[in-house]
């Protein structure tokens, strides 16, 4: 416990330096901008791409390795989605528990953003070359007590973009708070780290490092369970300048003032809700919004449903499926799928 101890104290120091020396950006500032891509069906489904439900989810724990826990011994779990054009990405995960030392979660996850033509300046078409991004994870999670859980995911990352290359490194670190089966807290530092070698050697980029604050509660007399999700803790206004302006840049037009401008808007922005209803063991049906997204990414004149997100869960025999759909722009949306099984289910009796 000693060992224990110490080893919370280091991650606590870690986190107040880094947030003290932190530099905040948002998406378009950083290298390795696929670490913050949504790995899971679930996770999609609610809203966001961290979430402190305390289940036995493996697919939960690549954004919140303080959720590891022994029961996901011998799981596997693999997760696709299709993004737009060409770009899609993938996860696969396995958990073993090592009783002494705590369990673990090894992750594989790759971002391909398909193939790209080599044009010289007439045009003319002289071969293809591949475009992607890769992390290899490591994660290790633990209960201190009854109601405190801790865990750590260290990441090893590799980025190709046809003859430029770069490697990182990032650390996760997390704990929650779960005073019983219906509730748990959680607060997560993300990508703590840095790139090592850059893509032209002219210097490192920042890593899209972030702080979250997230919570579940299933109601005692409901098969419902609500979700919250506090994001970029680590920075308050999380507008564009052109927002923040008086005329579009785009169109020379004045830019229309919504009713929650200013406090209310800049706060809407860290807050992403869901919600899950389950009528029964096998079956869940899951909504998410995500503000930032809606004013970030809705046409005004016909903003739909982007922001809003939905999935549903399956458990069929000895399997797990989760599908979502969310979307982000109105032309398009993005489908996730998520399948899991726990390997000790396939043994042999």
């Amino acid at each position: 416990m000693k060992a224990i101890t110490r080893i919370t104290n280091a991650i606590l120091i870690c986190i107040l330096f880094q947030i003290n020396v932190l530099n905040a950006q948002t998406g378009g500032n950083n290298t390795f901008e696929f670490l913050s891509f949504i790995n899971s069906a679930r996770v999609a489904g609610l809203g966001g791409n961290f979430t402190a439900i305390h289940d036995n989810d493996i697919t939960l724990t690549l954004a919140n390795p303080s959720l590891i826990t022994p029961q996901m011994n011998n799981t596997l779990s693999l997760s696709y989605a299709k993004n737009f054009t060409t770009t899609k990405y993938g996860y696969v995960s396995y958990s073993h528990d090592y009783a002494k030392l705590g369990s673990f979660v090894g992750s594989l996850q790759f971002a391909d953003y398909g193939n790209s033509k080599y044009a010289d300046e007439s045009g003319a078409i002289s071969g293809n070359f591949k475009l992607g991004d890769y992390a290899f994870n490591l994660g290790w999670g633990r209960m201190l007590d009854s109601v405190f859980s801790i865990g750590a995911n260290v990441k090893f990352l590799y980025s190709d973009l046809e003859t430029y290359h770069s490697i990182g490194v990032a650390v996760d670190v997390a704990g929650s708070y779960i005073p019983n089966k219906n509730t748990c807290v959680s607060l997560l530092l993300r990508n703590v780290g840095r790139q090592l070698t850059s893509y032209t050697g002219s210097g490192v980029e920042p890593i899209p490092l972030e702080v979250q604050l997230g919570m579940s509660k299933r109601l005692e007399h409901m098969p419902f369970r609500f979700s919250l999700l506090l994001q970029h803790l680590e920075m308050w206004d999380l507008t564009y300048a052109s927002v923040n302006s008086t005329i579009d840049p785009f169109t020379g037009q004045p830019v229309k003032k919504s009713v929650l401008d200013g406090f209310a808007d800049k706060a809407m922005r860290h807050v992403v809700i869901g919600g899950e209803f389950i009528p029964a063991k096998f079956l869940s049906i899951r909504l998410g919004y995500n503000y930032k997204v809606r004013k970030e990414l809705q046409v005004d004149t016909r903003p739909g449903t982007v922001g809003f997100s939905w999935g549903i869960g399956l458990n069929v025999s000895k399997f797990s499926f989760s599908y979502s759909r969310a979307a982000y722009h109105l032309a398009a949306s993005l489908n996730y799928i998520t399948v899991t099984a726990n390997l000790n289910d396939w043994a042999k009796k």
